[in-house]
């Protein structure tokens, strides 16, 4: 009965009561955030959301799975064009929104298979090719991109009189907590530990049972599906499409996130988006400078704070829990 319950307790999301009301307070705050932040803040947020949700389907490959892609632009791009289409041909945003997801969850099935024969910086390489590929048939072909013109997408109407960045930020705001809980959840249920046990030590895990095609397969399939309905709430957020939004270096932008926020975390995932949608910011007039910030702040983060931002906000709440005593 003790390890029954001890076991229901681990499943919990949050444990203690007080910490409930600290999140709490936290996701109210920030669900309230236009009322008290300037419009360009909570268009900047809003762009955080969207981007924490690909970030966290990245996180379930590389941190919860250890299966390395570098391929995530190609299921961006082609969650982000199947909306569009989709939407264009009269589709309602929801059922575009899902299918997004679905098309590039199937796309990282296919993707996947070289990781059943594949490791390391062999399926970098492949996932690589795949998402630079895909921005090559976007690129040339005008039927699918729009051609010069680009795909413009009809963004949705704003309901209760309120303000377009206001609506675009709560919307994607609900979506972004959504996918948070169901990570979460994921990470917790039997999947997630098939995923860690697969990432700790494959063999290992293949003789207790677990199934390495299946589930190898499923986190490509998982990732690829949050990275596609990234790619639609960023068209119908931006309203237009081109091939360029999704270069190789899109790739390497969602791996940064990772890395810099911490593997194998949700709450990390959401501090690597927003660290790399806050950096460009902050650089806004000294754009050649990003990647510099990129690369020295992963140096940093690998010698210094190997679990990340969300490892040090880990210490940092130890550290007030346990004040002044240590």
């Amino acid at each position: 009965m003790d390890l029954v319950e001890s076991y229901r307790e681990e499943l919990q999301l949050i444990r203690k009561p007080w910490t409930r009301v600290w999140v709490s307070a936290i996701v109210v705050g920030l669900f309230l955030l236009p009322l008290y932040a300037p419009q360009h803040i909570v268009y900047v947020a809003t762009s955080i959301c969207i981007y924490s949700i690909g970030v966290m389907g990245q996180n379930l490959l590389i941190g919860y799975t250890g299966q390395i892609s570098l391929g995530q632009a190609g299921f961006l791009a082609i969650g982000a064009y199947t909306f569009g289409h989709l939407v264009r041909l009269g589709v309602p945003w929801p059922v575009a929104l899902f299918g997004a997801g679905v098309m590039a969850g199937l796309a990282g099935v296919i993707v996947g298979f070289p990781s059943l024969r594949l490791k390391g910086p062999y399926l970098a390489i492949a996932t690589m090719g795949f998402g630079i590929a895909v921005y090559q048939v976007f690129v040339n072909s005008e039927w699918l991109s729009g051609g010069r013109m680009g795909l413009t997408i009809t963004k949705l109407a704003v309901p209760f009189g309120l303000h377009a960045i206001t609506f675009n930020y709560v919307f994607n705001f609900l979506f972004a907590l959504a996918f948070a809980l169901i990570s979460y959840n994921i990470v917790s249920s039997y999947m997630g530990r098939a995923f860690i046990a697969i990432r700790d030590n494959d063999i290992a895990a293949e003789v207790i049972g677990v199934n390495l095609a299946r589930y190898k397969l499923l986190a490509f399939a998982i990732s690829s599906f949050y990275t596609g309905i990234q790619g639609a709430l960023f068209a119908l957020f931006l309203g237009y499409l081109d091939p360029e939004l999704f270069r190789f270096t899109e790739s390497i932008t969602l791996f940064v996130a990772v890395i810099i926020g911490g593997l194998a975390s949700v709450e990390g995932s959401i501090m690597g988006a927003a660290f790399v949608v806050l950096v460009p910011q902050v650089f806004s007039s000294y754009r050649e400078f990003v990647p510099v910030v990129f690369g020295v702040t992963i140096l940093i983060v690998l010698i210094f704070e190997p679990l990340g931002l969300s490892g040090r906000w880990m210490k940092t709440r130890l550290y007030l829990r346990n004040w002044p005593f240590r």
